[in-house]
């Protein structure tokens, strides 16, 4: 592809917009941006989108994540992290990579492989979208069947279900159906920037000990 999309600087929180993208381009795209970089994409249907995250972007992900994999050790569930890794299905013409994503009830489906192909593999359980933006598309993650969509932005956490192809907002996640997470995961990310995230995460795991009791 002419394009060399490594000499364009996208600042962080910033997205570029890349119409009439074939799948050949996407895929080539990809290819060139390489796995190790900060940016992220989403391919709609010959639309290309790119996005190079803030720092406080960054950091939410990381305590979201914190949170959720202790949420499914404490309670004893296997589950496999693949992080931002790059979903795609070439026969919807679709593409995203989450800020992280979980496989939890399809855990053994995946478990050990290095890549995964969408028209022949299950898609994540839950997907999680952080400061969402024009990138994070749930049409997208609606497409690729993914059942489960966290989306956190401006300090709220919004939990999506899919049902009959579109989602559908959610006080509770079917995953964590006892507990109260659209209310808890905000009140321990703050506490985590005020406290530190060693205290903070402590503090989360008596508190997860106790609803167990």
């Amino acid at each position: 592809m002419l394009l060399e999309l490594k000499k364009i600087v996208v600042p962080p929180g910033q997205t570029i917009l890349l119409q009439d993208i074939d799948w050949s381009d996407f895929e080539a795209i990809l290819e060139e941006l390489g796995e190790h970089r900060a940016s992220r994409v989403a391919y709609n249907q010959g639309t290309l989108t790119i996005m190079t995250p803030l720092p406080e972007h960054e950091i939410n992900k990381v305590l979201i994540t914190n949170l959720v994999e202790i949420l499914l050790e404490e309670l004893d569930i296997e589950f496999w992290s693949l992080g931002s890794t790059t979903f795609k299905n070439k026969i919807m013409l679709q593409g995203i990579e989450p800020d992280n994503c979980f496989y939890i009830e399809h855990e053994s489906a995946v478990r050990g492989k290095d890549r995964l192909d969408l028209t022949i593999d299950p898609p994540p359980d839950l997907a999680i979208e952080v400061e969402v933006t024009s990138r994070s598309n749930p049409n997208i993650y609606a497409s690729l069947g993914v059942p489960e969509l966290w989306q956190f932005t401006k300090g709220k956490l919004q939990i999506n279900l899919l049902q009959n192809g579109m989602y559908v907002e959610s006080d509770i996640s079917p995953h964590f159906p006892d507990l109260p997470l659209v209310d808890i995961i905000p009140k321990y990310l703050a506490k985590a920037k005020e406290n530190g995230r060693n205290k903070t995460i402590k503090e989360f795991r008596q508190w997860l000990g106790n609803k167990k009791l």
